[in-house]
């Protein structure tokens, strides 16, 4: 590794990224697509080589959050379907077309827009026709069979507008992943399913119909459609602590820094903004150089450890932008320019990215897209180095 890297840097496991895909796989129908949700820069991994071994562990589709990525995606070669999950702009629509991305489309308004700009083009969009049954986020709002039956009369209409091409319906789950969430994830199914099958009976029918996430791909396997989304789980994480460990999952990120000075310091001594820590003893101190600036949250500050030596080294005192202290007393062979396991694997011993994510009373997702861009991902393929990203060069 060079010694630009040598600082902190997250390092990504291609074959625990390939067995996740080769285990979720493993639990869906023969005829089911698998779809890999890479937005946020695939989960902090770097969208760039995650989303090509996913392709060479064939999945089917890609989902993101905007058209920047998806472009981003089609400029490294991916040619796969992709899946824009967000808003965007309806003046794209030719962008759209002609990189063969499928668009979200979440409102009657938002599609007559759409349309015109892919009339005006000559081009026509593939559509995914977004219901809300109970996320109140995007989507047209379908809660009751009853009350909002008038719904389905709009998305009739947006079926048959020209320009667009209504290849999927889908909705997204808001609780799949709670210990208290099965009737409401039941109920937003069976809306699903009503809507889906009301608008077969008027002659709109689609390709494809999704609405399993991460955690109903592991609970709810009858959901499965024609196709899941999935997130987390590609990265080797489970949703949440109440989503049932159905199949095994490897973590693909780990986070690692160094030792850049260790000093001794009498008791009493204070360490870090605020002064918050104060030494009980004499202690062997070593700053690590890795902060809130990197991703590491601030809520860690005084609650967290790391791992030296595969041996757990409290964080003293507040996190800092670029740097944080950690108490290495009684791990006596710790030296500077030692690696240091901010989360993962060292030695024999493990720390999660889930761990840290419930000390800071965070959710995992948020530790992993939080790495921030000037930490270097290092790509590695049976502990071989194969890539390394530096998005600060």
């Amino acid at each position: 590794m060079s010694e630009l890297l040598r600082r902190t840097w997250a390092q990504i496991d291609l074959d625990a990224l390939g067995e996740n895909i080769r285990v979720i796989k493993g639990i869906l129908r023969p005829d089911v697509k698998l779809c890999a949700t890479v937005k946020a820069d695939g989960y902090g991994h770097g969208y760039a080589y995650t989303a090509a071994h996913m392709a060479e562990n064939e999945v089917d589709w890609f989902a993101v959050s905007n058209l920047s990525e998806a472009l981003q995606l089609r400029k490294i070669g991916i040619s796969a379907p992709i899946l824009i999950l967000g808003y965007t702009p309806p003046e794209r629509a030719e962008e759209l077309a002609f990189n063969d991305i499928s668009q979200a489309v979440f409102s009657a308004s938002y599609a007559k827009a759409l349309s015109d700009n892919a009339v005006l083009s000559g081009i026509k969009v593939n559509a995914h026709i977004k219901i809300d049954t109970g996320m109140s986020r995007l989507g047209f709002l379908y809660h009751d069979t009853v009350a909002d039956a008038s719904v389905l009369d709009e998305i009739e209409t947006v079926c048959r507008l020209p320009g667009l091409f209504p290849e999927g319906i889908f909705t997204h789950f808001s609780s799949a992943d709670c210990e208290d969430g099965e009737l409401f994830t039941r109920l937003q199914y069976e809306l699903f399913c009503s809507a889906a099958d009301r608008l077969s009976a008027r002659g709109i029918t689609f390709l494809f119909r999704h609405c399993s996430n991460s955690a109903a791909i592991l609970q709810y396997p009858e959901m499965q459609f024609d196709m899941v989304r999935a997130g987390i789980i590609l990265y080797g994480m489970y949703p949440s602590e109440s989503v049932r460990k159905t199949v095994p999952l490897r973590p693909v990120m780990e986070l690692k820094t160094v030792i850049s000075m260790i000093k001794t310091i009498p008791a009493d001594t204070q360490i870090s903004y605020g002064r918050r820590f104060t030494s009980d003893r004499e202690m062997r101190v070593a700053t690590v150089p890795v902060g809130y600036a990197d991703g590491y949250p601030r809520l860690l500050s005084g609650k967290a450890y790391m791992l030296v030596n595969g041996q757990c080294a409290p964080v003293l005192g507040n996190v800092c932008m670029d740097q944080c202290m950690i108490d290495v007393t009684d791990i006596p062979d710790a030296a500077e320019g030692q690696t240091v396991t901010v989360f993962g694997y060292d030695n024999g011993a493990f720390l999660s990215a889930d761990t840290l994510a419930k000390t800071a009373g965070l959710i995992n997702y948020e530790i992993v897209c939080g790495i921030s861009r000037r930490v270097p991902r290092i790509y590695k393929k049976k502990d071989e180095i194969v890539q390394v990203t530096d998005y600060m060069f």
